[in-house]
């Protein structure tokens, strides 16, 4: 096919393509005109998620249990089975077992309900509000 015409090729070429950036032109704000911006789009609103407060959570605002031996200021986590203590550097610990020296001075414990699946972040309040039991010691009789 053979188009002798090279005005009428440049004219089918164009009203082919004029479809098409009308298209673009819309997406961009209608025709001749483009937004510019420097700044990102505003975030959507943050989604809630969960069921109302009224509703069971299922999981979703499920407590944590924790067994806190004030002696040695331990948390067991009833749920995952395991350990959280202070190691000698200052820092929280997470095991399944516990080193030797605290298995045998853990002592009395309370349960505790908590949101959080990290105890310790309320250490300082659970220290103050169950502080260890000094033990007594016993007198002897002198009959």
């Amino acid at each position: 096919m053979k188009f002798g015409n090279r005005p009428t090729i440049l004219l089918f070429v164009f009203l082919l393509i004029l479809p098409l950036s009308g298209c673009l032109l819309t997406a961009q704000g209608g025709p001749g005109r483009v937004i510019y911006s420097d700044s990102a789009p505003p975030a959507p609103p943050a989604m809630r998620h969960g069921p109302p407060p009224h509703a069971k959570a299922h999981g979703l605002r499920a407590k944590h249990h924790y067994r806190y031996y004030p002696d040695t200021g331990v948390y067991f986590d009833t749920g995952r089975s395991v350990y959280f203590y202070l190691d000698s550097y200052g820092a929280w610990r997470m095991a399944v077992s516990l080193p030797q020296f605290l298995k045998v001075q853990l002592g009395d414990n309370v349960t505790i309900e908590m949101d959080t699946d990290r105890p310790y972040s309320e250490y300082p309040a659970h220290k103050k509000k169950y502080p260890p039991k000094k033990h007594k010691k016993h007198k002897k009789n002198k009959w």
